[in-house]
Protein backbone atom coordinates (compact mmCIF):
# COMPACT_ATOMS: atom_id res chain seq x y z
CA UNK A 1 0.00 0.00 0.00
CA UNK A 2 2.66 2.37 0.90
CA UNK A 3 4.70 1.54 -2.35
CA UNK A 4 1.40 2.48 -4.48
CA UNK A 5 0.82 5.95 -2.63
CA UNK A 6 4.34 7.13 -3.57
CA UNK A 7 3.80 5.70 -6.73
CA UNK A 8 0.73 7.76 -7.30
CA UNK A 9 2.15 10.71 -5.56
CA UNK A 10 4.93 10.72 -7.70
CA UNK A 11 2.96 10.43 -10.96
CA UNK A 12 1.08 13.41 -9.81
CA UNK A 13 4.21 15.38 -9.36
CA UNK A 14 5.80 14.23 -12.75
CA UNK A 15 2.25 14.66 -14.31
CA UNK A 16 1.73 18.22 -12.75
CA UNK A 17 5.53 19.50 -13.26
CA UNK A 18 4.84 18.99 -17.27
CA UNK A 19 1.33 20.40 -17.51
CA UNK A 20 3.21 23.89 -15.17
CA UNK A 21 5.98 23.43 -17.47
CA UNK A 22 3.93 23.34 -20.39
CA UNK A 23 1.59 26.15 -19.28
CA UNK A 24 4.33 28.70 -18.79
CA UNK A 25 6.00 28.15 -22.28
CA UNK A 26 2.41 28.69 -23.61
CA UNK A 27 1.67 31.93 -21.56
CA UNK A 28 5.13 33.15 -21.55
CA UNK A 29 5.80 32.98 -25.61
CA UNK A 30 1.78 34.57 -26.20
CA UNK A 31 3.00 37.44 -23.75
CA UNK A 32 6.61 37.92 -25.16
CA UNK A 33 4.97 37.32 -29.17
CA UNK A 34 2.55 40.20 -28.02
CA UNK A 35 5.43 42.61 -26.80
CA UNK A 36 6.86 41.57 -29.81
CA UNK A 37 4.10 43.40 -31.75
CA UNK A 38 3.78 45.84 -30.05
CA UNK A 39 7.19 47.10 -30.11
CA UNK A 40 6.85 46.56 -33.92
CA UNK A 41 3.65 48.76 -33.82
CA UNK A 42 5.73 51.36 -31.83
CA UNK A 43 8.75 51.35 -34.10
CA UNK A 44 6.73 51.70 -36.87
CA UNK A 45 4.53 54.35 -35.93
CA UNK A 46 7.75 56.35 -34.73
CA UNK A 47 10.36 55.61 -38.11
CA UNK A 48 7.32 56.40 -40.17
CA UNK A 49 7.29 59.84 -38.17
CA UNK A 50 10.66 60.43 -38.69
CA UNK A 51 10.44 59.91 -42.55
CA UNK A 52 7.93 62.02 -42.64
CA UNK A 53 9.77 65.03 -41.32
CA UNK A 54 13.37 63.43 -42.11
CA UNK A 55 12.41 62.63 -45.42
CA UNK A 56 14.24 59.10 -46.93
CA UNK A 57 17.65 60.14 -46.48
CA UNK A 58 16.77 59.24 -42.46
CA UNK A 59 17.38 55.57 -43.71
CA UNK A 60 21.09 55.41 -43.91
CA UNK A 61 21.10 56.46 -40.34
CA UNK A 62 18.57 53.77 -39.31
CA UNK A 63 20.73 51.19 -40.96
CA UNK A 64 23.67 51.56 -38.58
CA UNK A 65 20.77 52.16 -35.41
CA UNK A 66 18.75 48.78 -35.99
CA UNK A 67 20.39 45.29 -35.20
CA UNK A 68 17.30 43.26 -34.91
CA UNK A 69 15.39 44.86 -36.80
CA UNK A 70 14.58 44.78 -40.29
CA UNK A 71 13.13 47.65 -42.35
CA UNK A 72 12.05 48.04 -45.99
CA UNK A 73 10.80 50.98 -47.91
CA UNK A 74 8.66 50.41 -50.03
CA UNK A 75 6.97 51.98 -53.35
CA UNK A 76 3.49 52.46 -54.17
CA UNK A 77 3.40 50.51 -57.11
CA UNK A 78 5.28 47.65 -55.05
CA UNK A 79 8.85 48.17 -56.02
CA UNK A 80 11.63 48.12 -52.96
CA UNK A 81 12.98 51.65 -52.54
CA UNK A 82 15.31 50.32 -49.53
CA UNK A 83 15.95 47.69 -47.22
CA UNK A 84 18.39 47.49 -44.27
CA UNK A 85 19.53 44.02 -45.73
CA UNK A 86 20.77 44.98 -49.25
CA UNK A 87 20.23 41.59 -50.67
CA UNK A 88 16.47 41.98 -50.77
CA UNK A 89 16.88 43.97 -53.84
CA UNK A 90 17.34 40.81 -55.57
CA UNK A 91 13.74 40.16 -54.86
CA UNK A 92 10.78 41.36 -57.10
CA UNK A 93 7.36 43.24 -56.47
CA UNK A 94 6.22 43.41 -52.99
CA UNK A 95 3.11 44.35 -54.02
CA UNK A 96 0.96 40.73 -53.56
CA UNK A 97 2.28 41.04 -49.84
CA UNK A 98 -0.64 41.24 -47.35
CA UNK A 99 0.65 44.12 -45.40
CA UNK A 100 1.55 46.10 -48.32
CA UNK A 101 -1.87 45.74 -49.43
CA UNK A 102 -3.57 46.81 -46.14
CA UNK A 103 -0.96 49.69 -45.60
CA UNK A 104 -2.01 51.23 -49.44
CA UNK A 105 -5.87 50.25 -48.51
CA UNK A 106 -6.54 51.16 -44.98
CA UNK A 107 -2.78 52.93 -43.85
CA UNK A 108 -1.40 50.05 -41.59
CA UNK A 109 -1.03 46.42 -42.07
CA UNK A 110 0.21 43.82 -40.13
CA UNK A 111 0.59 40.02 -41.02
CA UNK A 112 2.69 36.76 -39.68
CA UNK A 113 4.16 34.25 -42.46
CA UNK A 114 7.32 32.32 -43.34
CA UNK A 115 10.32 35.05 -44.79
CA UNK A 116 10.82 33.14 -48.09
CA UNK A 117 14.45 35.13 -48.40
CA UNK A 118 15.40 34.36 -44.23
CA UNK A 119 13.29 31.19 -44.18
CA UNK A 120 11.86 31.47 -40.27
CA UNK A 121 8.90 32.80 -39.39
CA UNK A 122 8.23 36.97 -39.31
CA UNK A 123 6.21 39.63 -37.80
CA UNK A 124 5.41 42.54 -40.63
CA UNK A 125 3.93 45.55 -40.22
CA UNK A 126 3.36 48.40 -42.95
CA UNK A 127 2.77 51.67 -42.49
CA UNK A 128 1.70 54.32 -45.26
CA UNK A 129 4.11 57.24 -45.55
CA UNK A 130 2.65 60.82 -46.03
CA UNK A 131 4.64 60.77 -49.87
CA UNK A 132 2.32 57.21 -51.09
CA UNK A 133 5.18 55.33 -50.40
CA UNK A 134 5.39 52.10 -47.40
CA UNK A 135 7.58 51.47 -44.39
CA UNK A 136 7.75 47.82 -43.56
CA UNK A 137 9.18 46.80 -40.62
CA UNK A 138 9.77 42.83 -39.59
CA UNK A 139 10.87 40.64 -36.76
CA UNK A 140 11.51 37.23 -36.42
CA UNK A 141 8.68 35.55 -34.34
CA UNK A 142 11.36 32.93 -33.49
CA UNK A 143 12.23 35.67 -30.69
CA UNK A 144 9.78 33.95 -27.95
CA UNK A 145 10.22 30.50 -28.55
CA UNK A 146 14.08 31.13 -28.21
CA UNK A 147 13.81 32.94 -25.02
CA UNK A 148 11.04 30.57 -23.64
CA UNK A 149 13.77 27.58 -24.79
CA UNK A 150 16.64 29.46 -23.15
CA UNK A 151 14.81 28.95 -19.80
CA UNK A 152 13.89 25.27 -20.17
CA UNK A 153 17.41 24.56 -18.63
CA UNK A 154 16.45 26.53 -15.54
CA UNK A 155 12.91 25.50 -15.23
CA UNK A 156 14.38 21.69 -15.63
CA UNK A 157 16.76 22.05 -12.48
CA UNK A 158 13.39 23.86 -10.53
CA UNK A 159 11.48 20.54 -11.85
CA UNK A 160 14.45 18.44 -10.73
CA UNK A 161 14.70 19.92 -7.00
CA UNK A 162 10.78 19.72 -6.82
CA UNK A 163 11.23 16.15 -7.66
CA UNK A 164 13.43 15.54 -4.97
CA UNK A 165 11.56 17.42 -2.57
CA UNK A 166 8.40 15.68 -3.39
CA UNK A 167 9.81 12.11 -2.96
CA UNK A 168 10.81 13.05 0.42
CA UNK A 169 7.22 15.29 1.25
CA UNK A 170 5.99 11.89 -0.69
CA UNK A 171 7.89 9.31 1.83
CA UNK A 172 6.77 11.57 4.92
CA UNK A 173 3.48 12.12 4.26
CA UNK A 174 3.00 8.09 3.23
CA UNK A 175 4.47 7.29 6.48
CA UNK A 176 1.95 10.10 8.19
CA UNK A 177 -0.85 8.07 6.92
CA UNK A 178 -0.19 5.17 7.07
CA UNK A 179 0.41 4.79 10.79
CA UNK A 180 -2.87 5.48 12.06
CA UNK A 181 -3.95 2.12 9.73
CA UNK A 182 -1.04 0.27 10.86
CA UNK A 183 -2.31 1.19 14.38
CA UNK A 184 -6.15 0.03 14.37
CA UNK A 185 -7.56 -1.77 16.81
CA UNK A 186 -9.91 -4.12 14.88
CA UNK A 187 -11.19 -5.92 18.20
CA UNK A 188 -12.79 -2.73 18.56
CA UNK A 189 -12.92 -0.85 15.35
CA UNK A 190 -15.64 1.90 15.93
CA UNK A 191 -13.61 2.89 18.99
CA UNK A 192 -10.61 3.94 16.51
CA UNK A 193 -10.14 7.69 15.93
CA UNK A 194 -9.25 7.58 12.29
CA UNK A 195 -10.09 8.58 8.87
CA UNK A 196 -13.82 9.46 7.67
CA UNK A 197 -13.57 7.45 4.68
CA UNK A 198 -11.97 4.01 6.62
CA UNK A 199 -15.87 4.85 8.45
CA UNK A 200 -17.76 1.70 6.13
CA UNK A 201 -14.48 -0.49 6.22
CA UNK A 202 -14.26 -0.15 10.42
CA UNK A 203 -18.38 -0.71 10.51
CA UNK A 204 -18.23 -3.60 8.60
CA UNK A 205 -15.29 -5.17 10.71
CA UNK A 206 -17.19 -4.53 13.59
CA UNK A 207 -20.56 -6.24 11.96
CA UNK A 208 -18.36 -9.25 11.03
CA UNK A 209 -16.78 -9.58 14.63
CA UNK A 210 -20.10 -9.94 16.30
CA UNK A 211 -21.10 -12.31 13.85
CA UNK A 212 -17.94 -14.21 14.25
CA UNK A 213 -18.85 -14.12 18.02
CA UNK A 214 -22.66 -15.03 17.78
CA UNK A 215 -21.49 -17.76 15.31
CA UNK A 216 -18.58 -19.00 18.41
CA UNK A 217 -21.60 -18.00 20.91
CA UNK A 218 -23.93 -20.28 18.94
CA UNK A 219 -21.41 -23.20 18.40
CA UNK A 220 -20.32 -23.52 21.67
CA UNK A 221 -23.99 -23.78 22.84
CA UNK A 222 -24.53 -26.14 20.06
CA UNK A 223 -21.99 -28.46 21.67
CA UNK A 224 -23.15 -27.63 24.93
CA UNK A 225 -26.93 -28.63 24.15
CA UNK A 226 -25.32 -31.72 21.62
CA UNK A 227 -23.64 -33.37 24.93
CA UNK A 228 -26.77 -32.49 27.42
CA UNK A 229 -29.33 -34.40 24.48
CA UNK A 230 -26.80 -37.53 24.39
CA UNK A 231 -25.81 -37.39 27.65
CA UNK A 232 -29.32 -38.12 28.65
CA UNK A 233 -30.38 -41.46 26.90
CA UNK A 234 -27.01 -42.74 27.01
CA UNK A 235 -27.02 -42.74 31.00
CA UNK A 236 -30.35 -44.11 30.60
CA UNK A 237 -29.36 -46.78 28.41
CA UNK A 238 -26.27 -47.09 30.36
CA UNK A 239 -28.02 -47.66 33.72
CA UNK A 240 -30.76 -49.88 32.42
CA UNK A 241 -27.88 -52.50 30.70
CA UNK A 242 -26.25 -51.87 34.24
CA UNK A 243 -29.42 -53.44 35.97
CA UNK A 244 -29.42 -56.16 33.85
CA UNK A 245 -26.23 -56.94 33.93
CA UNK A 246 -26.13 -57.54 37.75
CA UNK A 247 -29.05 -59.77 36.78
CA UNK A 248 -31.38 -57.19 39.19
CA UNK A 249 -33.76 -57.57 36.52
CA UNK A 250 -36.49 -60.12 37.20
CA UNK A 251 -37.60 -62.17 34.12
CA UNK A 252 -40.35 -60.86 33.13
CA UNK A 253 -39.32 -56.92 33.21
CA UNK A 254 -36.44 -57.45 30.55
CA UNK A 255 -39.12 -56.91 27.40
CA UNK A 256 -39.90 -53.45 29.66
CA UNK A 257 -36.14 -52.62 30.18
CA UNK A 258 -34.65 -53.71 26.76
CA UNK A 259 -37.79 -51.46 25.46
CA UNK A 260 -36.75 -48.43 26.89
CA UNK A 261 -32.77 -49.01 25.64
CA UNK A 262 -34.41 -49.41 22.53
CA UNK A 263 -36.55 -46.41 22.99
CA UNK A 264 -33.40 -44.19 24.62
CA UNK A 265 -30.55 -45.34 21.56
CA UNK A 266 -33.96 -44.53 19.01
CA UNK A 267 -34.27 -41.48 20.03
CA UNK A 268 -30.30 -40.78 19.97
CA UNK A 269 -29.80 -41.90 16.54
CA UNK A 270 -33.15 -39.44 15.72
CA UNK A 271 -30.63 -36.44 17.05
CA UNK A 272 -27.72 -37.69 15.29
CA UNK A 273 -29.67 -37.40 12.13
CA UNK A 274 -30.88 -34.44 12.64
CA UNK A 275 -27.57 -32.97 13.29
CA UNK A 276 -26.14 -34.15 10.36
CA UNK A 277 -28.78 -33.63 8.50
CA UNK A 278 -28.49 -29.50 9.56
CA UNK A 279 -24.86 -29.31 9.46
CA UNK A 280 -25.40 -30.21 5.75
CA UNK A 281 -27.65 -27.65 5.04
CA UNK A 282 -25.43 -25.30 6.85
CA UNK A 283 -22.61 -26.08 4.44
CA UNK A 284 -24.93 -26.11 1.34
CA UNK A 285 -24.73 -29.72 0.51
CA UNK A 286 -27.54 -31.46 -1.47
CA UNK A 287 -27.85 -35.25 -1.58
CA UNK A 288 -30.01 -35.52 -4.77
CA UNK A 289 -29.93 -33.26 -7.63
CA UNK A 290 -32.94 -30.22 -8.21
CA UNK A 291 -35.61 -31.37 -9.66
CA UNK A 292 -39.49 -29.60 -10.11
CA UNK A 293 -41.43 -31.15 -7.40
CA UNK A 294 -45.59 -30.60 -7.15
CA UNK A 295 -45.85 -29.50 -3.66
CA UNK A 296 -49.22 -30.36 -3.32
CA UNK A 297 -48.53 -33.90 -3.80
CA UNK A 298 -46.01 -33.93 -1.24
CA UNK A 299 -48.04 -32.19 1.23
CA UNK A 300 -50.37 -35.14 0.26
CA UNK A 301 -47.36 -37.39 1.22
CA UNK A 302 -46.78 -35.52 4.57
CA UNK A 303 -50.12 -36.04 5.96
CA UNK A 304 -49.86 -40.31 4.67
CA UNK A 305 -47.30 -40.70 7.09
CA UNK A 306 -48.29 -39.19 10.10
CA UNK A 307 -51.78 -40.44 9.70
CA UNK A 308 -50.98 -42.11 12.69
CA UNK A 309 -49.71 -40.11 14.88
CA UNK A 310 -52.07 -37.78 14.29
CA UNK A 311 -54.86 -40.65 14.65
CA UNK A 312 -53.13 -41.31 18.32
CA UNK A 313 -53.30 -37.72 19.09
CA UNK A 314 -56.78 -37.39 18.19
CA UNK A 315 -55.62 -34.35 16.26
CA UNK A 316 -57.49 -34.46 12.16
CA UNK A 317 -55.52 -33.63 9.38
CA UNK A 318 -56.73 -32.22 5.86
CA UNK A 319 -55.62 -31.22 2.68
CA UNK A 320 -56.72 -27.88 0.14
CA UNK A 321 -55.05 -25.83 -2.22
CA UNK A 322 -53.51 -25.89 -6.09
CA UNK A 323 -50.91 -28.02 -7.41
CA UNK A 324 -47.91 -25.69 -7.46
CA UNK A 325 -44.52 -27.10 -8.95
CA UNK A 326 -41.24 -25.96 -7.45
CA UNK A 327 -37.20 -27.05 -8.21
CA UNK A 328 -35.41 -27.89 -5.73
CA UNK A 329 -33.99 -31.27 -3.74
CA UNK A 330 -37.35 -33.72 -2.95
CA UNK A 331 -35.83 -34.59 0.70
CA UNK A 332 -35.22 -31.33 1.98
CA UNK A 333 -38.43 -30.00 1.26
CA UNK A 334 -39.67 -33.41 2.37
CA UNK A 335 -38.29 -32.52 5.84
CA UNK A 336 -39.88 -28.90 6.00
CA UNK A 337 -43.43 -29.93 5.22
CA UNK A 338 -43.40 -32.61 7.85
CA UNK A 339 -41.54 -31.54 10.29
CA UNK A 340 -44.04 -28.38 10.44
CA UNK A 341 -46.88 -30.61 10.18
CA UNK A 342 -45.28 -32.98 12.97
CA UNK A 343 -44.80 -30.37 14.92
CA UNK A 344 -48.56 -29.26 14.27
CA UNK A 345 -49.68 -32.24 15.72
CA UNK A 346 -47.50 -32.79 19.15
CA UNK A 347 -48.51 -29.26 20.39
CA UNK A 348 -52.16 -29.54 19.42
CA UNK A 349 -54.75 -30.35 21.74
CA UNK A 350 -56.94 -33.61 21.56
CA UNK A 351 -59.85 -32.94 19.09
CA UNK A 352 -57.55 -30.20 17.54
CA UNK A 353 -56.71 -30.25 13.80
CA UNK A 354 -53.77 -29.75 11.29
CA UNK A 355 -54.34 -28.28 7.62
CA UNK A 356 -52.01 -27.57 4.67
CA UNK A 357 -52.70 -25.47 2.16
CA UNK A 358 -50.77 -25.02 -1.45
CA UNK A 359 -51.10 -21.85 -3.54
CA UNK A 360 -50.19 -19.43 -5.79
CA UNK A 361 -49.17 -15.51 -4.82
CA UNK A 362 -47.44 -13.54 -7.58
CA UNK A 363 -45.96 -15.84 -9.21
CA UNK A 364 -44.17 -18.15 -6.10
CA UNK A 365 -45.53 -21.32 -4.30
CA UNK A 366 -46.85 -20.71 -0.78
CA UNK A 367 -47.73 -23.72 1.47
CA UNK A 368 -49.46 -22.93 5.05
CA UNK A 369 -49.47 -25.24 7.60
CA UNK A 370 -52.62 -24.39 9.62
CA UNK A 371 -52.99 -25.91 13.49
CA UNK A 372 -55.59 -25.60 16.37
CA UNK A 373 -52.44 -26.37 19.00
CA UNK A 374 -51.24 -24.60 22.24
CA UNK A 375 -49.98 -21.62 20.08
CA UNK A 376 -46.49 -19.83 20.74
CA UNK A 377 -46.18 -16.40 22.74
CA UNK A 378 -45.64 -13.19 20.92
CA UNK A 379 -42.68 -12.80 22.37
CA UNK A 380 -40.74 -16.16 21.62
CA UNK A 381 -41.47 -16.28 17.85
CA UNK A 382 -38.03 -15.22 17.16
CA UNK A 383 -36.53 -18.06 18.72
CA UNK A 384 -38.03 -21.23 17.98
CA UNK A 385 -35.92 -21.36 14.86
CA UNK A 386 -32.68 -21.38 16.92
CA UNK A 387 -31.30 -24.90 17.62
CA UNK A 388 -32.66 -26.66 20.66
CA UNK A 389 -34.73 -24.47 21.78
CA UNK A 390 -38.47 -25.33 22.85
CA UNK A 391 -41.36 -22.96 24.04
CA UNK A 392 -42.58 -26.00 26.13
CA UNK A 393 -39.43 -27.79 27.13
CA UNK A 394 -41.46 -30.21 29.28
CA UNK A 395 -43.88 -30.65 26.83
CA UNK A 396 -41.11 -31.91 24.25
CA UNK A 397 -38.87 -34.13 26.06
CA UNK A 398 -42.36 -35.86 26.31
CA UNK A 399 -43.21 -35.91 22.58
CA UNK A 400 -39.35 -37.34 22.26
CA UNK A 401 -38.45 -33.71 20.35
CA UNK A 402 -34.88 -32.72 19.65
CA UNK A 403 -35.02 -29.37 19.25
CA UNK A 404 -33.85 -29.18 15.84
CA UNK A 405 -37.23 -29.80 13.50
CA UNK A 406 -37.68 -25.75 12.93
CA UNK A 407 -33.76 -25.22 12.92
CA UNK A 408 -33.95 -27.83 9.70
CA UNK A 409 -36.92 -25.89 8.34
CA UNK A 410 -35.61 -22.37 8.08
CA UNK A 411 -32.43 -23.84 6.95
CA UNK A 412 -34.10 -26.03 4.63
CA UNK A 413 -36.15 -23.10 2.63
CA UNK A 414 -33.62 -20.84 2.65
CA UNK A 415 -31.72 -23.32 1.06
CA UNK A 416 -34.05 -22.47 -1.61
CA UNK A 417 -34.33 -19.01 -1.31
CA UNK A 418 -37.85 -18.88 0.08
CA UNK A 419 -39.16 -17.41 3.19
CA UNK A 420 -40.68 -18.47 6.27
CA UNK A 421 -43.48 -16.48 8.23
CA UNK A 422 -44.93 -17.22 11.85
CA UNK A 423 -48.43 -15.84 12.38
CA UNK A 424 -49.53 -17.47 16.35
CA UNK A 425 -51.69 -16.70 19.07
CA UNK A 426 -50.78 -18.57 22.80
CA UNK A 427 -54.04 -20.72 23.48
CA UNK A 428 -55.17 -20.60 19.54
CA UNK A 429 -53.14 -22.05 17.09
CA UNK A 430 -50.10 -20.95 14.70
CA UNK A 431 -49.52 -20.78 10.74
CA UNK A 432 -46.54 -21.20 9.29
CA UNK A 433 -46.43 -20.06 5.96
CA UNK A 434 -43.24 -21.24 3.55
CA UNK A 435 -42.72 -18.99 0.23
CA UNK A 436 -40.75 -20.75 -2.55
CA UNK A 437 -40.18 -19.59 -5.99
CA UNK A 438 -42.75 -21.66 -8.67
CA UNK A 439 -41.13 -23.60 -11.52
Amino acid sequence: MRREISRYMLLIMAITLAMVYGLTIFIMYREISGLVREQILQEADYIAGALNVSGKGYMRELDQALVSTRVTLISEDGEVLYDTDEEEFRFGNHLDRPEIRDALEKGRGTDLRRSSSIGEEMYYCAVLLEDGSVLRISKSAGTPLAIALRLLPAILLIGAAMVVAAVLMTGYSVRSLIRPVNQLDLNEPLKNDVYEELTPLLKRIDRQNREKEAVGEMRMEFSANVSHELKTPLTSISGYAEIMKNGLVKPADTVRFAEKIYREAGRMITLIDDIIRLSRLDEGIRSDPDQIIDMYDLAAEVLGNLEEKARANRVELSQSGAHCRVRGEKQTLYEVVYNLADNAIKYNHPGGSVSIETSFSQGRSVIRVKDTGIGIPEDQTERIFERFYRVDKSHSRATGGTGLGLSIVKHGVYAHNGQIKVDSALGKGTTMTVTLESA
